[in-house]
């Protein structure tokens, strides 16, 4: 199966000449070009996310029971390929000590943080995949740890192989990712996985300008039980405009 991260970059009246509406087409293009069974996008607010969506005929959206009067909010979602999986439940759960209360947040955290995930079926195996599209907070250092502990503490009470992604705004090596990868019973990252190296040809945040910078913080990890084949970070652009302030990260996953 192929996994798809893509932070999408919201909306914003300040992007200019880089604002979503003239963007949406590449973001689109660049998912079709692509083809992953599975899409994990952040900062989406719910009318990027219906564009995108239009653009993908044969795309489920799992989206949880969001309230249909907040428009300015932003969604970690999950798309999946509907010939490929059914999803059983969806659910979204917000990153403070009280998820279920809407743009809820603690400790430092900027902004309110949210999981997405959705129980899968998939089609081929009939096998149950768990998967998770999360943005962790880009300003509070305290509250990156404790958004990973309380995904890590979610993720231990479930029992389906699975899927971890998003943009995580942290780099390879650091606590959060120690929280997210350490035993007992971690996600294995898929980058580190195949062997790649870290430096600037990982890196994933451009800021719309091509020139990679920060550190690889848009991740997928997985379960053991499934291997990497291959990654690659995507560069397209057209005449140098680029689908997002950050470079999608693709990788094939194998069932084993």
């Amino acid at each position: 199966m192929r996994v798809m991260t893509f932070n999408l970059r919201f909306d914003n009246e300040g992007d200019g000449e880089n604002r979503w509406i003239n963007r949406r087409r590449l973001a689109a293009q660049v998912v079709q070009r692509l083809g992953p069974d599975l899409l994990g996008t952040q900062e989406g607010t719910p009318a990027q996310l219906d564009d995108l969506q239009c653009s993908l005929p044969g795309y489920g959206m799992a989206s949880g029971a969001r309230p249909s009067d907040d428009m300015t909010c932003q969604y970690p979602t999950l798309y999946y390929r509907q010939d490929r999986f059914r999803c059983i439940e969806s659910d979204d759960l917000w990153l403070s000590s009280t998820p279920r209360a809407h743009r809820s947040k603690d400790w430092d955290s900027a902004f309110p943080r949210l999981m997405s995930y959705a129980l899968l079926e998939d089609l081929p195996r009939g096998r149950e995949l768990m998967v998770v599209v999360t943005h962790l907070d880009h300003m509070g250092q305290t509250a990156r740890l404790e958004q990973a502990r309380l995904i890590r503490a979610w993720w231990s009470q479930r029992r389906a192989p699975g899927v971890l992604m998003g943009d995580f705004n942290d780099a390879p090596g650091s606590a959060v990712h120690r929280i997210l990868t350490g035993a007992p019973h971690g996600w294995v990252d898929t980058w580190v996985a195949l062997g790649y190296g870290e430096g600037v040809e990982s890196m994933t945040h451009h800021d719309f300008s091509g020139n990679a910078e920060k550190c690889r913080m848009d991740w997928v990890l997985a379960t053991p039980e499934l291997r990497s084949l291959m990654a690659f970070i995507v560069r397209d652009h057209l005449e140098g405009r680029y689908p997002s302030d950050h470079f999608p990260y693709v990788v094939d996953l194998d069932w084993k």
